[in-house]
């Protein structure tokens, strides 16, 4: 059960690392502007609110999955 959790949250952090690069690629970009990149620059937003709330929503995933404060419940005699 345990190495399914981890399994999970590398999951979980997989993904989320992927939408992030996905979205910072595509807003800012691999090569110089070109005019298909500047046209439309006045409806331009940064990705960084959008890829905080998807960090902070996988970081309680994975603290969710793993639980590292909730160790044995019971004690052993």
């Amino acid at each position: 059960m345990r190495a399914l959790r981890w399994i999970l949250a590398a999951i979980v952090m997989g993904g989320a690392l992927w939408i992030g690069v996905d979205m910072l690629t595509e807003a800012y970009g691999a090569g110089p502007p070109y005019y298909g990149r500047t046209a439309n620059m006045d409806k331009w937003t940064s990705p960084w609110g959008l890829l905080a709330i998807v960090a902070v929503m996988a970081t309680g995933m994975v603290a969710l999955l793993l639980r590292p404060w909730q160790g044995r419940t019971h004690k052993r005699r």
